[in-house]
Order: structure tokens, then sequence, then C-alpha cells
């Protein structure tokens, strides 16, 4: 009896609850004008999910609070697909107006998930439909984060020939409102073969929520090759060099993530030989029909140094390093060289003659000045013939959490404390142990063209401002430091780039080892290399006021302060299975109660 008189109340709150939870549905699945051409919204995130009719053109505004970005991500749309992106469009402003400047637009010819984040404390996405009386539905979804929150493993650069990659927390559940890059390079002449051995996230018809999008390039808007959800183990195969990969989460149901691994494959082409030259290392391509055109085979090649040997696959491939397998340097002027040689081997016919071809493969990469010039002699008999390709050092350019330079921060953009020391490492990727790096000039820009306004740090290798220290000469990176600063009337963004000079060890006259040198005086000091490095952008975090901590701290993906375990669809199922039980209960108490005396029943009908 007592148990229910204190079921009642609890099932009148569930049905409030339930008659809550639907009006919030409906209020979120709408028309453009149903919400009445658009609206102000303030939630800390939110999902609309808009079915658009002809001739629409609405606008909603976000206002976000001062400690917080706004990202907004439109996951799914479906648009006009024979209208022109003049006529349809999703527009986004960084503002509170369709006045402000334009972050980007959305239309159907897109083929990549757009995502966008303000730089003010309003965003504004506008959508204009034309007359076409089809059926249109847009998903959005945005969120406020933290710029200094750090998610460790979300994103990054991998350039090896192969590795592997996975999720934040992989195997345990990945982070709510995480948005991580991953940007895959490989060697030129190759294309990358990405396999994920498992992919566990919300499952969604259309991917909404929580998903992982593979792009055919080193951006997000370089063509979409698939955006991927639930529980699937899917192959992806770029058409070049480059791969991106990007995983997009929510704040609900949060599951084990990805694991996946990629390799770089030989992309086949009509040269029957390549060569590759980069930091640390000489790729030679031969194929096996240019082979066999010559009566040999792949036993029948070697190197130098015989004990170096080659990969075979559907071609054979040559990987010699710089300092090794027998490949000789050569230091000229402002010039490094190094060659080596594969020659074919074969068994002759008899101690006396011989009916193939003396065949040698003379491989030569030639570093001078801002460019590699790789150059390959192919010898036949006696006949030369040339082959030239051009490459370049790999040299990066990254920014680290202090002056030890052990741990870098990957991600962009860098979120700073005004007047924060920076320090910043440009380092030379190269097997050769005797090279190093100078840093000649290093200057700073508002924008990523480095037009005017610029400022200097470094000039001429002397320093320009006045909290700039730069550490000595150590191998294969250059190092300096200085304090975090804003442009005046600009945006609160800042890039830099380094002019690099690079210089073999052994020469005390090189340009590297002469440090601090006048404008004025010519330089007439040898260097082998120049190149520039750029990174960026750094940003100020907007609440100054916020942290006292003085580490370097970046974004990688939101964090909010509210953590919700459950989305309405779960809530909803717990209500419902709540309500059934109330309602079963009362069922059976009534029936054990109409078997008692009527005063009994009369009592519980008066309360």
């Amino acid at each position: 009896m007592e148990a229910v008189r204190r079921l009642i109340p609890l099932a009148l709150l569930i049905s409030s609850c339930l008659a809550e939870l639907n009006s919030t549905e409906s209020e979120g699945k709408s028309s453009c004008t149903a919400s009445l051409g658009g609206a102000n919204l303030g939630e800390a995130h939110k999902a609309l999910i808009l079915q658009l009719n002809p001739n629409e053109n609405c606008t909603w505004t976000i206002e976000r609070p001062e400690n917080k970005s706004i990202r907004i991500i439109f996951s799914h749309f479906q648009l006009d697909p024979d209208g022109s992106c003049e006529d349809e469009y999703i527009k986004v402003f960084d503002g509170d107006s369709a006045g402000g400047p334009l972050l980007g637009r959305v239309c159907s010819k897109n083929d990549y998930v757009p995502v966008f984040e303000s730089s003010s404390n309003t965003l504004t996405f506008q959508i204009v439909t034309d007359a076409a009386r089809i059926q249109r539905t847009v998903f959005i979804f945005y969120y406020f984060f933290s710029p200094e929150t750090y998610i460790p493993d979300c994103g990054g650069y991998l350039d090896a020939p192969q590795g592997s990659f996975t999720s934040p927390n992989y195997p345990k559940p990945y982070p709510e409102f995480a948005y991580c890059v991953w940007h895959i390079q490989v060697e030129k002449g190759y294309k990358i073969k990405l396999d994920f051995k498992e992919i566990f996230l919300e499952i969604d018809d259309h991917c909404r929520f929580d998903f992982v999008a593979v792009y055919d390039g080193s951006s997000t808007d370089s063509g979409l090759l698939g955006q991927v959800c639930g529980r699937v183990t899917p192959t992806f195969e770029s058409s070049s060099d480059s791969l991106s990969v990007v995983l997009s989460t929510d704040y609900a149901n949060s599951y084990r993530g990805f694991s996946a691994s990629y390799t770089s494959v030989y992309a086949e082409n009509v040269n029957t030989t390549s060569l590759t030259c980069s930091s640390d290392k000489m790729r030679v391509i031969i194929s096996k029909s240019y082979l066999e055109s010559f009566k040999y085979n792949e036993n029948d090649l070697q190197l130098n140094d015989p004990t170096c040997r080659p990969t075979v696959s559907n071609v054979v491939e040559f990987s010699i390093p710089l300092d090794g397998c027998g490949t000789v340097k050569k230091v000229e002027g402002h010039s490094i060289t190094y060659t080596n040689v594969i020659t074919l081997t074969a068994s002759p016919t008899s101690k006396v003659i011989t009916r193939q071809k003396h065949l040698q493969i003379i491989v030569k990469c030639e570093m001078e000045h801002n460019s590699t010039v790789e150059i390959m002699y192919i010898t036949e008999d006696d006949i030369i013939q040339n082959q030239n390709a051009l490459g370049k050092y790999n040299t990066s350019m990254a920014l680290f959490e202090s002056d030890s330079f052990e741990k870098p921060l990957l991600e962009a953009p860098y979120y700073v404390d005004l007047n924060q020391t920076l320090f910043v490492q440009v380092s030379l990727h190269t097997s050769d142990p005797n090279l190093v790096v100078f840093l000649e000039t290093c200057r700073a820009s508002p924008t990523l063209d480095f037009a005017s306004p610029t400022y200097d740090l470094i000039r001429s290798g002397c320093i320009q401002d006045e909290t700039c220290k730069v550490y000595p000469l150590s191998e294969h990176y250059g190092r300096f430091q200085f304090n975090a600063f804003k442009f005046l009337r600009s945006l609160g963004s800042v890039y830099l780039q380094c002019k690099v000079l690079v210089c073999d060890s052994s020469d005390h006259q090189s340009r590297c080892n002469q440090g601090c040198v006048s404008r004025r005086k010519r330089d007439v000091s040898s260097y082998k290399w120049k190149t520039d490095s750029v990174i960026g952008p750094i940003r100020l975090k907007r609440d100054q006021r916020a942290s006292g901590d003085s580490g370097f701290r970046h974004q990688v993906h939101p964090e909010e302060t509210q953590k919700q375990p459950f989305n309405s669809l779960h809530l909803f199922s717990f209500m419902v299975l709540t309500l059934n039980l109330v309602i079963g209960a009362t069922i059976v108490v009534r029936h054990f109660i109409n078997q008692r005396t009527e005063y009994r029943y009369q009592k519980l009908q008066d309360n």
C-alpha cells in the first residue's frame, strides 16, 4: 500500500520528463521556416536536424562564453544535387552576422565533411535553398571547447614508409568532443594503403555523431575516400603519396575507437627505373620487365657493397643509405654529392665470351642550394643515359614544451599565453652525421603568406628581438626561444618562418660557423643547402586569467566540464522501462487490494 503511494508521484514525474523529451526532440528536428528564419544559439552543445523547404533563407548565430571556442560540423547533408553553389548553399561566418569574414561555403558539390572554428566570440551560419521541390536534410552539430584542453595521442604527422596509430585511449573508450587529424606522408612515387584492424564507434546510418573520415591528400578538403562508423574494418588506398585521417566524436556513446596501420605501395607508371633522393637515403625502383629485356633478374643486381640487397615485390627496390652500402660522399664548394653503383653481374656463358650487355646503374644525389638534384646514369656498353629529377632535404619545425626539446607539440593551432616562453626547433632528417643546421633568418607574420606586416626574430644570424635566444649549433637541430606576442590590428594568429642553412660540420669557415653577420658584409662563405620551414598558427588563449600554468599547452580537442553519460535515446529507453515497471507494480498491488476488505479499498481512493 505504501509502495503504491510512493510509485504514483514517480510515474507522474516520468510522464512529465517524457513530455519534455518529446518536446526537445521535436524542437531539434524542424524546418528552416518553422524556426522563424533562424535563431540565437547559446547551449554548450547542440545538434540540429533541419528538413529544408524550397526558397529558404535562414540565419543562425552561435554565441560562446568568453573562455571557449566554437567548432561546428556538418557531418551529413543532402542538398539539391543539380543546384549550383551560387543558388543553394550554407555559408559560415566568423562573427554575429552574415556580413562577417567568410569561413567557408557548403554545397552539394562538397566532397568532404565541412568543419569550421571561430576566432571571435560568435559564429553565424546561413542556409539558402533554390526553388527545386526536393527533399533536403542538413545535420548540424556544434559545441564549445576550451582551446588549452589536451588529449594525448590525438592526431599527428606520420612520415615513415609504414606505421600504425590508434584513437586516443584505445582500446578504452575514446574521449568526448574530440577532433583528431593524422597526416600520413610517404615518399613520392608511392601510394598509401590504409588498413583498419578495428573500428568500433557509435552506429548511425549516416555516421552523423562519431565517425572516421579518410581523405585522399594532405588536407581535410582534398577528396573524401570514406566516412565510416559502427563496427567495420575497411581498407583505403590513396592516389598519391599523402593521406589524411580524421576522428570526430560527440558527447555520448563512447566505445573502443579504432586501430589502423598503413604501408607505402609503389605506384606503377611507364618508367622502367626511377630514383628518389631524401635526407637519409636514395630509393631506386627497377621494373622486372626492364631487367628481363636484358635477360637479367633481381638476383643479378648488387651495389658497391654486395651485402646490401634489394626488396622484391612487383618491382625491385633498393633503399640505399647515404652513409652506408658503399655510398660515396663528395663535398665540392656549395654542394654535397652522394653516389652509388648498381651492377648487373650475370654468370658468363664461358670463360672467354658473354652474350649479355654490360649494365651499370649509377645513382647520384646532388644537394645544392635550395634544391636536391637527383641524377641517374644508366650505362649500356659505355652508352650513358641520364635521368634527372628534383627533391630536397627533409626538414621540419616544431614547438616544444621546454628547453630540453624532448617532447614536440605536433598539433595546430597552438594556444599560448601572452609573453609565454616558446621553444622552437628546426630538425634536419638525414642519416649523414657530418651536417649541421644554422638558423639564418626567422620571422613572424599574422598570415601564412607572410605578407606585410612581418616581425624579425633573427636576421642574418643576428638576434632582433630582446626576448629571443638562439642555442649553439647542435648537429641536425637549429633551436631558439622567444616570448609570445600578438600583432596589433590583426587577428590573434602568428606564423613562424625560418630560412635554414645546412653546412658540412668539418668546414670551420662555413656560413653556419660564422654566426651573426652584418647585412652589409658580402656572404662569400660556403653552405651546402638552403630551405624554408614554416609552422603555425600560434594563437593566444582567450581568457588570460583562466590558468596560471606556465607550461606550454595547445589545442587538440574540446572537453566540457559537464559530462553527459546518456543521450536522449538512452534516457527515453530508461524512462519507458521505469514506467512499465511502475504500471505493472500498480496493477499487481491493485489486484491484491481487491482481494481485501471494502474498507481498505475505499481508504486508498480517499488518499
